[in-house]
């Protein structure tokens, strides 16, 4: 470990961390809470599966539009200050959508729930990394996928146990529809993240974009140490150009391709193969493609669980792993692993039998198909899960990380939303046929990160070039 580690308040940090990372858990949640209520959607609103794709995925559009304006808005008025806007978008929209009984409303306050979760899933990495050490910088971060993961299961295992208790999603609890419960649950997690966000400091690195040194000094000191918060000020100010603000057109420059810098691009590349490889159908529609395999509503809650609590024990190996190995070697790993597992699925999905247009799978090929779905679980959360959150965070020099934060936050958003939307309806058309899609994007993943991805372990954030 290095001095500026030995003198750090990893319990200060810890806890910074800790609050920052409830946007994860409660784009998780949202993720798994909407994994069981498709049937209760369908049945509300008369929705086929056109209409369940756009009603799941409009959550994404919003997270499409909060991702792209945080980043702007972060530099403008600070992390922490957008962070706490995010908590209160957030807490209105679960709460709407379980009370509305028109679509429309519903939708509206989806779309507002998501630019809650857009803008917390680019600031809360961002900020971790512009409070951490560098040699800790990527355990911290990677607590921002352990979050969502654990936000996933804690859904998971509430959508299971309200059905259970109401006899299915579309039963009734006190007078309302179980998986309207499932979404006013979240109302809990997002109020808990609006209060922690009053105790923690603001960014260090924004304070001295602003000129506001003493404050910066002040947060640094109680993260560092008197000594070294100074010399960590001095660095700070030595990365910004002093007559130079923040703005979108720092993504460009002379000589990029279509005049964007190439570090842009391999932020890109990280944003929109993270999602091409189709790990949002499992966390979105995991009920969905569990029943169209053959197994029953409580036999595919039941798999969700485990899935969830897989995808967190793979994310602390990534803990214990990521700031020694480095991030590029996990990426191939996972994208190497999720490439294999994605077609023993394809294999599975390819040999069952359509009865009455449901794809039926025997016990055997089910049980591969499962154990299949579950190893590439653990590949993406050893891998492209956190790490593409850390390089994020990490890989942009001071002068344009929210700039490019924007930009990436928009294009892995957008990515989402596609891959939301359009999988019910390639689901009808051919499940083999959609996975072999996302298997395909694996290796094409495997061959850009090889080529395009640079390490950023152990690097300070001010020594990131772009």
């Amino acid at each position: 470990m290095n001095d500026t580690a030995q003198k750090a308040n990893i319990g200060l940090i810890g806890a910074i961390v800790a609050v920052a990372t409830i946007g994860g858990l409660l784009f998780g949640y949202d993720s798994g809470a909407v994994n069981g209520t498709q049937e209760g959607l369908k049945h509300a609103f008369a929705l086929d599966e056109a209409g369940l794709g756009f009603t799941v995925g409009s959550l994404l559009i919003g997270c499409v539009f909060g991702a792209f304006f945080a980043g702007t808005l972060a530099d403008a008025m600070g992390r922490r200050n957008v962070m706490r806007l995010a908590a209160i978008l957030f807490l209105g929209g679960a709460i709407v959508q379980g009370i509305a009984h028109d679509h429309t409303i519903f939708v509206i306050a989806r779309i507002i729930g998501g630019i809650a979760v857009g803008a917390a899933s680019v600031l809360s990495p961002a900020y971790i990394s512009e409070v951490a050490p560098a040699n800790i910088r990527g355990r911290m971060t990677t607590v921002q996928q352990i979050m969502i993961i654990t936000g996933l299961t804690a859904a998971f295992v509430v959508n299971y146990y309200v059905a259970q208790a109401a006899g299915s999603s579309l039963g009734q609890l006190g007078g309302i529809e179980a998986w309207r419960w499932m979404y006013l649950m979240q109302a809990i997690p997002a109020a808990v993240f609006l209060v922690a966000l009053f105790f923690i400091p603001e960014s260090p690195r924004y304070l001295v974009a602003k000129k506001r040194n003493p404050e910066a000094l002040k947060v640094l000191t109680s993260l560092f140490g008197a000594t070294e918060g100074g010399l960590k000020l001095a660095e700070i100010q030595a990365s910004f150009s002093t007559d130079h603000r923040p703005r979108l057109a720092d993504i460009f420059a002379p000589g990029g391709f279509l005049g964007v810098r190439a570090i842009v691009w391999a932020g890109l590349l990280l944003a929109v193969f993270q999602q091409l490889v189709g790990i949002n159908v499992i966390f979105y529609y995991g009920a969905t493609l569990w029943q169209l395999a053959g197994f029953t509503e409580n036999d595919a809650l039941l798999i969700n669980i485990v899935s969830g609590a897989v995808s967190i024990a793979a994310c602390f190996v990534t803990i214990a792993v990521i700031d020694k190995i480095g991030r590029k070697p996990l990426l191939l790993i996972g994208s190497a692993g999720m490439a294999v597992t994605l077609f023993v699925m394809v294999y599975a999905f390819s040999q069952g039998a359509l009865v009455d247009g449901k794809l039926v799978l025997t016990p055997e090929l089910g049980m591969v198909a499962v154990v299949a779905a579950n190893l590439y679980v653990i590949f993406f959360n050893v891998s492209w899960g956190p790490v593409m959150w850390v390089m994020l965070g990490e890989m942009f020099p001071n002068q344009i990380r929210g700039s490019a934060l924007a930009v990436c936050g928009f294009a892995q958003w957008g990515a989402n939303y596609v891959i939301a939307q359009t999988f019910p309806s390639m689901a009808k058309w051919s499940l083999t046929g959609a996975y072999t899609f996302y298997g395909v994007c694996a290796v094409i993943s495997f061959f850009l990160v090889q080529k395009f991805i640079h390490e950023t372990k152990g690097k300070e954030l001010e020594a990131m070039e772009g």
